[in-house]
């Protein structure tokens, strides 16, 4: 009886580990749905998803010294074809 309640005190930090990181995993990719503009949930609704994301806020976890500038001739072209 001593032998096995020792072991099951061994698995408590295991469980405890696990736990906070599924919990973790979990609450980033409730994080990423709601507030990430490039996840997208429903492609159904909006066929082409890429055209609302707004290109000057950073879409990566770490952006560092990123500038947006946009390209002359992808403008012109995007203009020809809606």
């Amino acid at each position: 009886l001593n032998s096995s309640l020792f072991y099951v005190f061994q698995l408590i930090p295991l469980v405890g580990v696990v736990s906070f990181a599924a919990v973790g995993a979990l609450s980033f990719s409730v994080y990423s749905m709601f507030s990430k503009s490039d996840v997208i949930i429903n492609k159904s609704g909006n066929p082409e998803p890429w055209e609302i994301i707004n290109p000057t806020k950073p879409q990566k976890l770490l952006t560092i010294h990123q500038k947006w500038k946009p390209i002359e001739e992808l403008e012109d072209l995007k203009k020809l074809t809606k």
